[in-house]
């Protein structure tokens, strides 16, 4: 039985709430492991990763600001939703829980927000695994772009994107390009919807929608501390992504050659269908790093 906790934290930007496991054996020698979620979910999206693997491993998965169970924070005091916001957040939670090197596990939104981190404080980076998470405009998708391109402006693009905060929009996202659609437990894309429909939700994630623009805009300064630092990487790519594309994968080994590199036949969230063959590929890859 994996023991795990859930903990909320202060920080002095936000109230973040995060769950961890405990290990029972042996975990000293080995660098934690920081899971970012992604859109439109919470650290629950790791729940089975974290059940699997957490008597090895020191694990430790947050919900940004306005996801999951952190605390909203309002406009009105001062917190614009972007995705540099809540790097600073996350940031800030990683300094006063203490963890000064960790394996960086970033999935969709965790990718702007892990390699923002990344970038301004390398130190802390001992390895990364990637997740269907883009760092590439060879991994858009024309719908991807499409998204990408809508400005504040744009009543209809706006309405586009309110479309993807609806079930119909969740379950796209979680169903498109898997090979069992049985194999999706409708547990995790239902408490994501749950937590989309609490109050002010839908409007924080639109503004973050409108903001990913800014992280094209830093791919090429994150594949520019690929190529510089050289951590050691593993990739993970559920090739039928309707929004990042395997090209996106393939991508990386440009600035990262040495990268193991794994594609399943799934879609975007690769974990809900490969998650038993997932698990071990990612405790291999730590056990390989504490080794060395």
């Amino acid at each position: 039985m994996v023991r795990m906790r859930y903990r909320t934290m202060n920080t002095a930007a936000a109230e973040i709430f995060y769950r961890e496991t405990v290990p029972e054996r042996g975990a000293d020698n080995k660098p934690p492991i920081l899971l970012l979620h992604g859109f439109p979910s919470s650290s629950h999206q790791y729940s089975g990763l974290m059940r699997l693997l957490g008597n090895e491993f020191h694990m430790i998965a947050p919900d940004y600001p306005g996801f999951g169970q952190s605390r909203d924070l309002s406009p009105a005091g001062g917190f614009e939703y972007s995705f540099e916001n809540i790097s600073r957040t996350v940031e800030a939670f990683i300094d006063k829980l203490g963890l000064e090197r960790f394996v960086l596990y970033v999935f969709d939104f965790g990718a702007p927000v892990g390699f923002r981190i990344a970038a301004r404080r390398p130190e802390l980076i001992a390895g990364v695994i990637v997740q269907n998470a883009n760092a590439y405009e060879a991994g858009l998708s024309d719908a991807a772009r499409h998204f990408v391109s809508i400005q504040r402006h744009d009543e209809a693009g706006v309405k586009e994107l309110d479309g993807l905060l609806t079930l119909d929009g969740t379950r796209f996202q979680y169903f498109t390009g898997v090979s069992d659609p049985e194999a999706i437990s409708p547990d995790g894309y239902t408490l994501d919807q749950h937590y989309l429909e609490l109050p002010g939700r839908k409007a924080h994630l639109i503004e973050l929608l409108l903001d990913y623009k800014s992280n094209v805009d830093l791919y090429p300064a994150w594949q520019e501390w690929f190529r510089r630092a050289s951590p050691p990487a593993q990739i993970l790519w559920g090739r039928n992504d309707p929004l990042f594309l395997e090209a996106g994968a393939r991508a990386y080994l440009t600035d990262l050659p040495n990268a193991e590199f794994h594609l399943f036949d799934t879609g975007h969230f690769a974990l809900e269908e490969r998650l038993d063959t997932i698990a071990p590929l990612v405790a291999g890859f730590v056990n390989r790093l504490s080794s060395s």
